[in-house]
């Protein structure tokens, strides 16, 4: 398939890769995972002025969307640069609240639009746990609003102990269900749509990081010299190369091809098949970019490790490749 952005949505790529590049993301997520959050959420703040947020949530709650296409091009480049906190998840909580049906809120009325204003604004952080396929809450501790689903209901979470992660700036916390914000059969239609909407920003951002760690790899061998030759011109490292960017490459389409079917019947397959093949591309750019640069890649000074360490984690958050992949092939059959 053959995707091309338009100008306007070219232009809102560049510019927020552009924004993340002064950012020093670095520095922020290694803040982010010692537990100090007000880098990253000046980052987030940013971000959101900029429209990331705002393009899950829709109009009549204050945001400009949902518009798929600019999420996964903005989730892009938050791959690209490694920007930390429950990005995605927020865009999942956006979801899942935009399709609560006003009969089974339970909470005032208005608690929810208020929640999707401020995710759009960039006031309210937001994340979830939708057991099983995602059981833990990301970064609870610097959310504003923590929320899981039990069945038919929907309840603000209690987060309790914090889980070692393969990611240190990926912080998991397990949950217990407090109050109850809805409760019906509105609850279990939101939550999928959340699921979705959480692994397509996943993928996006998959996609983003392997790039990053591709462009990384290719710039080391470049400079990195071996019998006197600079490592890149060995055919079997161009080899390694060339198999992540191929990799890379069919990836992309997919994760736009599933934007592009969003509140079509085939929205879940095609998020599941664009996970997939996000999911692999990103880890095998992960494995070759390790394989480059040899053990200076996975030291925890350079910053590439922060890259190599996200794709692993990434790989199986929303989902991993094997249930996507049951649930390409349940929708086939």
């Amino acid at each position: 398939m053959k995707f091309i952005l338009d100008a306007e949505q070219r232009l809102f790529g560049d510019t927020l890769h552009k924004l993340l590049a002064e950012a020093d993301t670095p520095a922020a997520i290694r803040a982010w995972a010692a537990g100090s959050h007000e880098p990253g959420l000046t980052l987030w703040r940013t971000l959101a002025e900029a429209g990331v947020l705002a393009v899950a949530v829709p109009e009549a709650a204050g945001g400009a969307g949902p518009l798929p296409v600019e999420l996964v091009t903005a989730f892009h480049e938050l791959g690209r640069h490694a920007a930390p906190g429950p990005l995605a998840e927020s865009v999942a909580v956006a979801a899942l609240l935009d399709r609560l049906a006003p009969e089974d809120l339970v909470v005032t009325p208005g608690t929810a639009d208020g929640w999707l204003a401020g995710i759009a604004e960039g006031g309210t952080v937001a994340t979830l746990a939708l057991p099983p396929a995602v059981p833990y809450a990301l970064d609870a501790d610097a959310a504003d609003v923590v929320l899981t689903v039990d069945g038919d209901e929907l309840r603000v979470a209690v987060p309790g102990e914090v889980r070692a992660s393969l990611d240190p700036a990926r912080r998991l916390f397990s949950v217990e269900g407090g109050d109850v914000v809805a409760s019906g059969p509105s609850v279990r239609t939101a939550a999928e749509a959340a699921r979705d909407m959480g692994a397509l920003a996943a993928a996006a951002q998959l996609v983003g990081v392997g790039r990053a760690l591709l462009d990384v790899s290719v710039a080391y061998a470049g400079a990195r010299r071996q019998f006197g030759r600079p490592i890149g011109e060995f055919q079997a490292v161009k080899h390694h190369l060339a198999n992540a960017l191929v990799g890379l490459e069919y990836a992309r389409p997919l994760v736009h091809g599933a934007a592009l079917s969003h509140g079509s019947p085939d929205f879940s397959r095609d998020v599941s098949a664009a996970k997939v093949a996000a999911s692999e591309a990103a880890y095998a750019a992960a494995k070759i970019a390790l394989q480059v640069h040899g053990a200076i890649g996975y030291t925890d000074e350079y910053d590439p490790s922060l890259w190599i360490r996200k794709a692993r984690a990434l790989h199986s958050a929303w989902g991993s490749p094997s249930a996507h992949r049951a649930r390409v092939l349940a929708a086939l059959t």
